[in-house]
């Protein structure tokens, strides 16, 4: 059964990629949380990626801060799908990781989400329409989660529209 990998740079960006988890909870898919360094630990970065495509890995998401040169380190040892989650931190609050995320050489792409939080959650959202190509029950349940959210937005509406 296919799975997400989750890389953070750091123990630090779990608070943050709880987020990511929760909507792969959510959705039925499962995953895999891994701390791996581009920098610190770049040979077992590099064995853990190949030993995910080995056991079905259909999508790595990475997150990082500051240089965030992880999901780039990722994408270069694999032509599966990978997600770069931008971690709000050091003083530039993520600008920085923002950027080195997003520019990545032609032929070598990772899709970039948003800064922090909201990137986290899209980011296993992005995972899961991505394994939904394949997986129509996934597409099912990305489609009743979106209604459900549809719903929720006018029942909220309708309360505001009692108060006033």
């Amino acid at each position: 059964m296919s799975f997400v990998a989750i890389l953070m740079g750091s123990k630090n960006d779990w608070p943050v990629m709880q987020a990511t988890t929760e909507v792969l909870t959510t959705l039925g898919v499962g995953f895999e949380v891994r701390v791996s360094s581009a920098h610190r630990t770049p040979a077992a970065t590099a064995e853990y990626v190949a030993d995910a495509v080995s056991r079905d890995c259909a999508v790595f998401i990475c997150a990082a801060g500051m240089a965030a040169h992880l999901a780039g380190a990722v994408a270069a040892h694999t032509v599966r799908p990978v997600i770069g989650v931008p971690i709000d931190s050091g003083p530039l609050v993520g600008f920085d990781a923002l950027l080195s995320t997003v520019q990545m050489p032609g032929g070598i792409p990772v899709a970039t989400v948003a800064v922090g939080k909201a990137g986290a959650k899209n980011a296993g959202y992005l995972a899961v329409q991505m394994m939904a190509i394949a997986q129509p029950e996934l597409t099912a349940r990305l489609t009743d989660e979106r209604e459900a959210n549809r719903e929720n937005i006018r029942l909220q509406n309708d309360a505001l529209q009692q108060e006033l």
